[in-house]
């Protein structure tokens, strides 16, 4: 199975900590925008969204790491457009507290979890193992 981590710059030790999870595993990452740089001009940053682009079109399952950028709502857009599963987590209660949510963390196909990372990780391998996504 193949999977994208969309997330903040903020959050790359977490990004790389569930990527090596995931790939002990036996999971591949499509693309790892943690070894990145950040963008130094426009023709940068269409070389990495192209290349992000690719990687999330490619992926079996989205996963979103809270607190997330922008680009982060728009890889989690593509992927629900292509009806992708979405495995989405915060540390904190921030994605399920109506006044900070967002519509698209409650559809279909969009898996919430808050807790500790160890428990979140469990949930994917859980989901990816049966094949489950449920609301």
């Amino acid at each position: 199975m193949k999977y994208y981590i969309a997330s903040s710059f903020g959050n790359i030790d977490t990004v790389r900590k569930v990527a090596s999870i995931l790939n002990e595993k036996g999971f591949v990452q499509t693309y790892d925008w943690t070894k990145n740089q950040r963008a130094n001009s426009l023709k940068d940053l269409k070389e990495i969204g192209e290349q992000e682009i690719q990687a999330v079109l490619a992926s079996d399952f989205l996963i979103v790491l809270s607190p997330a950028g922008k680009g982060s709502h728009i890889e989690f857009g593509m992927a629900l457009g292509g009806g992708k599963p979405i495995y989405l987590y915060s540390e904190h209660n921030d994605i399920l507290d109506f006044e900070t949510t967002s519509t698209f963390y409650h559809v279909d196909g969009v898996q919430t979890f808050v807790g500790e990372l160890s428990s979140f990780l469990d949930f994917i391998l859980r989901g990816q193992t049966t094949g489950a996504v449920k609301q």
